[in-house]
């Protein structure tokens, strides 16, 4: 299966899942269970996956995004219903709407899933190296406490992305992205200097008031199972999805 069991579990006000390489219609290198359809995969592979993860998740309507490492942030509802093109130029969606699932693209990018079970809200961030440094995951929040969910109240969930061990960068971009978001410079395992997202973003949100906070540490890039950029350069795409059910 290409989703965690958490798809399949009891019955529950949210689910979140994520996918990973395996088990889908595409060809090498976007072997096999790419969800991007812009990568430059066969379209009808990317359609029969994104069509088993229907499936697998019971969802008739999945909501993507034209992620171009923005900020933006977009509210969405009932008119993306039996939609297929993304939603243009953003990297985060939020929604009140039962049983719409909102998806996240991603292959070194962190993938972040967050809900505020008690108000109903919910969204899913694209949080690449520039769209964490320039408040993404902030913004996710900020529009989700526009939509009634408290920051006590959020819970979310971070997905399989670069760990810092393995993400080197210049040491001028890792100054830049600290800067903005604190907490994310590191070293690598070799000793260089390096970025780490999701613990800058772990910082980020604890300052913003939000505590409940699990951040899968799989790495992508040395993790063969997941996609990644940095590893392959073409190569397909995972996804994060979470949905409210009914």
């Amino acid at each position: 299966m290409p989703v965690n069991e958490e798809a399949h579990a009891a019955r529950r006000p949210v689910r979140m899942v994520f996918t990973s390489r395996a088990g889908g219609a595409s060809s090498s290198p976007y072997d096999s269970f790419n969800l991007g359809d812009h990568v430059g995969d066969d379209p009808a592979a990317v359609a029969a996956n994104r069509e088993r993860l229907r499936r697998a998740t019971g969802l008739e309507d999945i909501v993507w995004m034209e992620q171009l490492h923005t900020n933006t942030v977009t509210v969405v509802g009932a008119e993306r219903r039996g939609v297929e093109e993304p939603v243009p130029a953003t990297d985060a969606v939020v929604t009140t709407e039962k049983r719409l699932g909102l998806g996240v693209l991603v292959a070194d990018c962190t993938p972040v899933l967050l809900v505020d079970v008690s108000a109903g809200v919910i969204g899913a961030a694209h949080a690449g190296r520039l769209g964490a440094r320039n408040g993404i995951v902030r913004n996710t929040v900020d529009t989700m406490v526009e939509l009634g969910a408290r920051p006590a109240s959020i819970q979310v969930l971070m997905g399989p992305a670069a760990s810092g061990r393995n993400y080197e960068v210049p040491e001028a971009m890792a100054d830049d992205v600290e800067k903005h978001l604190p907490g994310s410079k590191t070293r690598t395992s070799s000793g260089t200097w390096g970025v780490d997202v999701r613990a800058g973003l772990i910082r980020q949100l604890m300052e913003m008031g939000v505590t409940a906070i699990e951040s899968d540490p799989r790495c992508t890039i040395e993790d063969t199972d997941f996609f990644s950029y940095r590893r392959e350069g073409v190569t397909g795409r995972q996804a994060g999805v979470i949905w409210l059910e009914d």
